[in-house]
């Protein structure tokens, strides 16, 4: 029979516990906390002087104004011991916990796409990070009539006060410089400090995109006339395709958490991983939708040897980006192979392809990876069954491991058709007939 030993930071300094003198009401909040027996042992073993707290504990206490006798949510709490013998505790941030170092219900993590204050506050107790882009705040809110109601905010701040006041402490929040091509390093850093300032240093992200072959100069065809690019995304300089992987090292280095985002095949992560990124991302619909369309033509062509199919391919192709605005009428047999190399490399030609061989890359990747904090979002549901299949990808064998370094991210609304399905609608029927007397 075994027996569990239920360790806490004050049985380990056997009740005697000499705190920092002036940290007493910082320190004694971690006292009843569970530790490992081995930490415990450990503790017991180098006898330490005092206990007290670290720095970086004392302001996060003190920034968030955490009630006394708690700890806040979206911190676990680490244990080391200075040169002067005094064993202090820290709080390192993550989001896998609760207040008071309690595991969220779950390993995999939630987070909602948006920017609107009135369905945040649905989920905010269902999510640990929050993710936005400009087309969230500035198109799905701002701008947008019907979701903020009688105009009442007036710009992005305004939205990311009222969102940080709802999700409180344990939530990161991501959030997309607005112009990753033309402002400078230090327009970056003050685009990022405003951030800072409003959702505080603990919790903010700074999300930066992957550039590719978009640069300051030609990003103007992507906004004028037929806003077609003209060239192919892989011809750009090395400077371009660098530039988002150094603008978030560079954050990184200036001490801020990243989200390095715009990650759609797997080939790409790696590198990223350069960056030391807090979250990488994991497409899923673009991806999917663009090899099932592709694939359809090639298919159609190859049923029936009519280059009408060829054309739509190049079309679709040049409309995707996959072929650049110059390529419209290259060789029809250029197009059918580049978009073959293409499906080849997803797997789509495969009888089993699901369209997820991205995100088990990814998890892969990331267990070789030398950063264990970084976690990996799952994004871009536009499918009723989209999700229902990565979660049952990730109750795989082989992702036991690596389940507690995800995090599920879509739209509140879309969240929600997650949780229910036609038989609740027959119960409810059931059950309310019931209730009011009927049969």
């Amino acid at each position: 029979m075994q027996t569990k030993l239920n360790c806490t930071v004050s049985t380990a300094l056997n009740q005697k516990v000499a705190f920092v003198p002036g940290e007493e009401e910082y320190a004694s909040r971690v006292l009843d906390h569970a530790i490992s027996a081995e930490l415990c042992e450990e503790i017991r073993r180098v006898t330490p002087a005092a206990f007290g707290v670290t720095a970086n504990f004392r302001k996060v206490i003190d920034d968030f104004k955490v009630p006394a006798g708690e700890t806040p949510a979206g911190y676990r709490v680490e244990y080391s011991l200075d040169g002067d013998n005094v064993l202090r505790a820290d709080l390192h941030r993550d989001i896998s916990y609760e207040k008071n170092e309690k595991k969220r219900p779950t390993r995999i993590l939630f987070s909602a796409d948006s920017a609107n204050p009135y369905e945040v506050e649905h989920v905010k107790d269902m999510i640990s990070n929050l993710t936005c882009n400009p087309a969230i705040i500035y198109n799905l809110f701002l701008n947008n009539p019907k979701a903020n109601v009688g105009g009442r905010f007036k710009d992005r701040d305004e939205v990311m006060r009222a969102i940080g006041d709802i999700l409180g402490p344990g939530c990161d929040i991501s959030v997309e410089l607005n112009d990753p091509f033309g402002a400078s390093e230090s327009e970056l850093l003050e685009e990022a400090a405003r951030f800072k300032e409003i959702l505080g240093e603990h919790r903010v992200i700074i999300k930066v995109p992957h550039t590719g072959a978009v640069n300051a100069e030609n990003v103007k065809e992507l906004l004028t006339g037929d806003k077609k690019f003209r060239r192919r995304y892989n011809e750009g300089t090395v400077k371009d395709y660098f530039r988002g992987h150094n603008l978030a090292l560079f954050m990184h280095e200036h001490g801020y958490r990243t989200n390095f985002t715009l990650m759609y095949e797997p080939y790409q992560t790696q590198i990223a991983l350069q960056a030391r990124p807090t979250f990488i991302n994991s497409f899923v619909m673009f991806r999917q939708d663009q090899s099932t369309q592709m694939a359809s033509y090639i298919r159609a062509y190859e049923a029936t040897g009519d280059g009408l199919y060829l054309r739509q391919l190049r079309s679709y192709m040049v409309e995707n980006d996959y072929l650049s605005a110059l390529e419209a009428d290259c060789d029809l047999f250029f197009a059918y192979d580049r978009a073959r190399a293409t499906l080849k490399y997803r797997g789509y030609d495969k009888p089993d392809a699901d369209g997820l061989d991205g995100i088990r890359h990814n998890l892969r990747a990331l267990r070789n990876a030398n950063l264990p904090d970084t976690r990996l979002i799952i994004c871009n549901f536009q499918s009723e069954w989209c999700y229902p299949a990565v979660d049952r990808m990730l109750m795989e064998p082989e992702f036991a491991d690596m389940v507690g370094r995800v995090v599920v991210t879509a739209p509140p609304a879309l969240l929600g058709e997650y949780t229910t399905n036609a038989i609740v609608t027959q119960f409810h029927r059931r059950f309310m007939n019931a209730a009011n007397g009927a049969k």
